[in-house]
């Protein structure tokens, strides 16, 4: 699994990595942009919302819905991620941190109208997912959501199926999301597939 030093390392070519992947529409990245699109359009369905983004990466997506009047507060691993983060966004608040340990505790003081996390938090364990949900849903406004984009399937049956294509591939270090294994904890979650490894999963605050 990459370490601070390897996002780091990895940084500058990033959004190049995941571009090739996509076009190529290949795990883990095919269908990248729709996820990203689907997120940035629920986003902009309410007037200037406030914006947590968990592992924002070089700011691609929240760099566009900052641009648009939302407030935006993240917290991503890497130092140097946020270092080119920041500059697209200047009064954004960024922090770095390491969300398999939790929220930086600036943003656990805090609730907002969404909660984003686009390919991050299969850096979780499966053991560690559902607490970690269970405390991003606590931060939300009444009615907020919480968006997931990653990679993701319906069923372990088309998670196997990819992990087969993919062959050696596949990143055996991340646990990506399956929507009927996590249905059971969470019986409001939603999951809109859009392509063979990818999709966003859905939850409402109360």
């Amino acid at each position: 699994m990459l370490n601070e030093k390897g996002f780091d390392l990895w940084a500058d070519g990033y959004d190049k990595a995941v571009g090739l992947s996509e076009i190529s529409d290949a795990y883990p990245f095919a269908g990248y942009k729709k996820v990203l699109n689907a997120i940035y359009q629920t986003v902009l369905e309410r007037e200037a919302p406030t914006v947590l983004d968990i592992g924002f990466g070089t700011g691609t997506l929240t760099a566009k819905l900052y641009e648009k009047g939302c407030s935006i507060w993240g917290q991503d691993f890497s130092g140097k991620m946020l270092a080119l983060a920041q500059p697209k966004m200047p009064e954004a608040q960024l922090f770095q941190g390491d969300f398999t340990q939790g929220l930086h505790p600036a943003l656990q003081a805090r609730r907002y109208d969404f909660i984003l996390s686009t390919y991050a938090l299969h850096h979780l364990t499966d053991a560690q997912k559902a607490p970690f949900i269970m405390e991003l849903l606590a931060r939300l406004n009444p009615g907020g959501q919480l968006l997931i984009g990653d990679v993701a399937f319906g069923s372990q049956e088309e998670l196997e199926c990819c992990r087969e294509q993919a062959g050696t591939g596949w990143d055996e270090d991340e646990c990506y999301f399956v929507y009927e294994a996590l249905l059971p904890q969470f019986p409001g979650l939603q999951f809109q597939p859009y392509s063979h490894c990818a999709g966003v999963l859905r939850l409402t605050g109360k």
